[in-house]
């Protein structure tokens, strides 16, 4: 529950597209049910929307993540989380994380500085700006997602293939790394789609119970979309299902049967 709409950017990672075409544009939109069973415990969205941040064109994506009903009365959570990302690079020049879970806060803004390889890192909460060095092509939480979908190419993945990337969060440089499981046709609440399997590698302890907690669904197509996530949690099982989506840059390919 602490880690609502976090477990959700971080499944975003996963969601892959070959380097042929774009696969994500302005006015994209998604939307989660996150839930343990049939108990809804909230809602988180992804949207995209074209911006200009020191006159370079970007794409400017919103995760927002909240609990609902009894769970919001038990444990309050509000996460926002947002990336300004270069249109032509896939590069981000811009994070924000401001959360409140359960009267945990954290309100920090990171610029990206690509030429000098620095981040600086502002933590409003307590009035503290850091420096840090990043290596090549590092990503934040939310631009690995639409940099993965540009970039990586599904076409040829295999079972059990492993790949890897850089990521900055927070105030530290992180190795990400999933693996491929393979391919399945999957019950969606848009009619059967067929799906790629991925696997990311997490931290156990605090939040999973083990590194391979973490299993992912996605549509097989050019928009690659996050249709199903599953988490074994420190807490229990953990679901998030999309329930809507719109401003899709390709036809959502559904079997019939």
């Amino acid at each position: 529950m602490k880690k609502l709409f976090a477990l959700l950017i971080f499944f975003g990672n996963i969601f892959f597209l070959s380097a042929q075409e774009r696969a994500y544009g302005d006015g994209e939109y998604f939307k989660f049910r996150v839930h343990y069973g049939f108990v809804t415990a909230g809602y988180a969205t992804l949207k995209v929307k074209s911006a200009t941040i020191k006159g370079k064109d970007v794409f400017h994506v919103r995760g927002y993540g909240e609990t609902v009903g009894v769970s919001k009365w038990f444990f309050k959570v509000e996460d926002d989380y947002q990336s300004y990302i270069d249109k032509e690079k896939d590069i981000p020049y811009k994070f924000i994380r401001k959360i409140d879970e359960g009267g945990y806060t954290k309100d920090i803004e990171i610029d990206f500085n690509h030429n000098t390889k620095k981040a600086t890192v502002n933590d409003k909460k307590h009035n503290e700006t850091t420096v840090f060095s990043f290596p090549e092509d590092t990503q934040d939480m939310i631009s690995a997602f639409y940099y993965l979908r540009n970039q990586l190419d599904t076409e040829n993945i295999k079972t059990g293939d492993v790949v890897e990337m850089n990521m900055f969060f927070d105030k530290e440089n992180y190795k990400f790394r999933l693996k491929f499981l393979g391919k399945e046709v999957l019950d969606t609440n848009f009619g059967r789609v067929r799906t790629l399997i991925f696997r990311p590698y997490v931290q156990s302890g605090r939040v999973f119970k083990e590194k391979e907690s973490l299993t992912v669904w996605i549509s097989d197509d050019n928009n690659k979309i996050p249709l199903l996530v599953k988490a074994d949690l420190a807490v229990g099982s953990l679901k998030a299902t999309l329930t809507e989506f719109k401003g899709l840059q390709h036809s959502f390919k559904i079997l019939v049967d």
